[in-house]
């Protein structure tokens, strides 16, 4: 085999999948249709899931240099207006403001770092998978190249290749709304309105004070939606946002870039098919205001990676790469539902959406209701896998890990910390030692650390998977502190090695 993996789709995603891959040891190659980045800023903010699973990679003081933060979603509609990250149990109780060009940008730099080799301007024009592994065709600017590896990834975006050829289907809502977006120049100052609905729909406006180039977005409800690839023209921005805007805006050149989408909302039957796999937009897509697209692409990349390399590693358990789809397609299904329900609620119906829309302002108020909209929205609110033969789950089963402050021999630490490894962890903080003693024989797929919690801590061990998520953990000091870990260690990373 050439490869290992092949990613189709060198965008932040797939960057991010191949990174995984590659810390993990993988041999991985990333195809990438575009000669150059994009360049445009289709998305803008990282949610605090996402945050945290910078964090867990020693990546995220590269992200938040010079950006902001804050503690709602910018643009994000009715959901946005209220919520209150501090409400949220995470060390991180913000999301962070970073132009997704940027953000490609450091996640090429970290995937090159570590070995990637990304192709640029070759495009996956074909594929066969046979039992051992799968035959790729790539165009590029020297012909056609067949490669071959054992898995082939696709993040193609929406109108992925990679799913048509491998025939998953794609199920879901055609569009009911036009939009438009674009990267353009104004020449105006201090608008009035930088957010407006009217009865014709709701734009968005991001410029300096003083004018100059910034972002428009305009969405239209019962109007005709053109394909998402028809292009858009100054013309038509500038008609679109006169009928919602209610008045011109002197909107001139020069444009960086212009595109149309719409509230289509569509969810693959599933992620697998053989030895080809989905992720990011290849596998979802939904009306993107609110920016769960990107984020929710990262969670699946994170979430596929670890497993994948497991399985070209020999020493996956048995159903652990099908778990990618088990975890992540409800996982996305239920994020669908609420950006669904955001766009309903951005309607500019005065008679009905209009009174919805102040009753659920007013439930806002609610810290229950706030903090389950703020972790549903920023993907805080995952919790993977079920219990086995219906047992009782420990409240941080298949949550994401809390981020403790540690002290490990005498070093202080974080659980984000000793995740940069993109490993599984066990963090042993009983008082016998027993879970280190335990998994000893995994200590060629896991880290352990015997470490002690100042401030306390919710367990007496915790067993950590490399995406963060706990597959394992003892309640605080039980008698047996061990009981069902060699269990939970076979389950996530495969038979004890006594050697």
């Amino acid at each position: 085999m050439e490869y290992d993996v092949v990613v189709a789709g060198g965008g932040p995603v797939g960057l991010l999948l191949a990174a995984e891959l590659r810390l993990a040891g993988v041999r991985v190659l990333v195809a990438e249709r575009l000669t150059e980045p994009a360049g445009h800023d289709r998305a803008g903010v990282l949610h605090t899931r996402t945050v945290e699973y910078l964090d867990i990679r020693g990546l995220l003081e590269r992200f938040k240099d010079g950006m902001a933060t804050v503690s709602g979603l910018p643009f994000g509609g009715i959901f946005s207006r209220g919520l209150d990250h501090t409400l949220a149990l995470t060390r991180h109780q913000y999301s962070l403001l970073v132009p997704q060009s940027r953000t490609e940008q450091l996640l090429a730099e970290h995937a090159t770092a570590l070995g990637v080799e990304v192709r640029r301007g070759h495009q996956l024009t074909a594929l066969a998978q046979d039992p051992e592994g799968v035959t790729v065709t790539l165009a590029g600017p020297d012909g056609e190249h067949r490669v071959r590896a054992r898995y082939l990834v696709g993040c193609d975006g929406g109108r992925s290749t990679v799913r048509r050829l491998a025939g998953i289907g794609f199920p879901g809502f055609a569009p009911t709304v036009s939009a438009l977006i674009g990267y353009v120049t104004l020449a105006e100052r201090d608008l009035p309105k930088r957010w407006l609905r009217t009865a014709n729909g709701v734009v968005v406006l991001a410029f300096p004070p003083e004018g100059g180039t910034g972002r428009v977005v305009v969405i239209e409800y019962g109007r005709p939606h053109p394909p998402a690839h028809h292009p858009v023209d100054l013309a038509e921005l500038r008609a679109a946002t006169h009928r919602v805007y209610g008045r011109e805006l002197d909107l001139v050149e020069p444009v960086q870039w212009m595109s149309r989408f719409s509230d289509a909302t569509r969810l693959v039957e599933s992620y697998r098919s053989g030895r080809v796999l989905l992720a990011g937009d290849a596998a979802h897509i939904h009306f993107p205001i609110g920016g769960q697209g990107l984020n929710t692409g990262v969670h699946d990349a994170v979430n596929l990676g670890w497993k994948l390399a497991a399985e070209i590693h020999g020493w996956a358990p048995p159903g652990l790469l099908d778990s990618y789809h088990r975890e992540r397609h409800p996982a996305v299904e239920r994020m669908l539902l609420y950006t669904r329900a955001q766009l309903a609620l951005m309607n500019p119906d005065e008679h009905h959406v209009t009174a919805l829309r102040q009753v659920f302002e007013e439930l806002l108020h609610l810290p229950d209701t706030n903090r389950q909209l703020t972790e549903a929205l920023n993907g805080l609110d995952l919790r993977y896998g079920e219990p086995d033969g219906g047992t009782e789950r420990h409240p941080l089963d298949g949550r994401f890990a809390p981020d403790l402050d540690l002290k490990a021999d005498g070093v202080p630490t974080r659980i984000a910390e000793l995740l940069h490894r993109g490993r599984g962890l066990l963090v042993d903080l009983s008082t016998d030692g027993t879970p280190a003693r335990t998994a000893a024989p995994w200590r060629g797929r896991i880290d352990v650390t015997t470490a002690e919690a100042p401030q306390g801590a919710p367990a007496a061990a915790l067993l950590i998977r490399p995406d963060g998520h706990v597959a394992w953990a003892a309640g605080p000091e039980p008698a047996a502190p061990a009981d069902g870990l060699a269990a939970a260690l076979t389950r996530w990373f495969g038979p004890p090695d006594w050697r």
